[in-house]
């Protein structure tokens, strides 16, 4: 598995689910952010549709990752690299999701 662009806020053991399978998308955000929970509603969605997970951390828990990403969240990130930021391009993250 490669690093994760915000690895600590996603430290390897928390990105294995109870089965064995690897959470593959991930998001950095902030409790009560709209941009936030409406990434969140379609992350939801996408990873219904896909089989597969998703984690969240908050921003705010991770000094380093305040100073390094600041406002721009919420950032989403694929297989520990950085996606999107703000939006998520569902079409995009599906077909990356579907494409292997």
């Amino acid at each position: 598995m490669r690093p994760h662009d915000a690895e600590e806020a996603f430290p390897r053991k928390d990105l294995i689910a109870d089965s064995g399978k690897p959470i593959r998308v991930s998001m950095l955000g902030r409790p009560g952010c709209h941009l936030c929970d409406r990434v969140r509603t379609g992350l939801e969605q996408v990873t219904a549709q896909t089989a597969e997970l998703f984690i969240e951390a908050s921003i705010d828990d991770h000094p380093d990752l305040l100073s390094r990403y600041g406002e721009w969240i919420p950032v989403i990130f694929l297989d520990g690299q950085q996606f999107d930021y703000y939006q998520l391009d569902v079409p995009r993250l599906v077909e990356a999701l579907t494409k292997r």
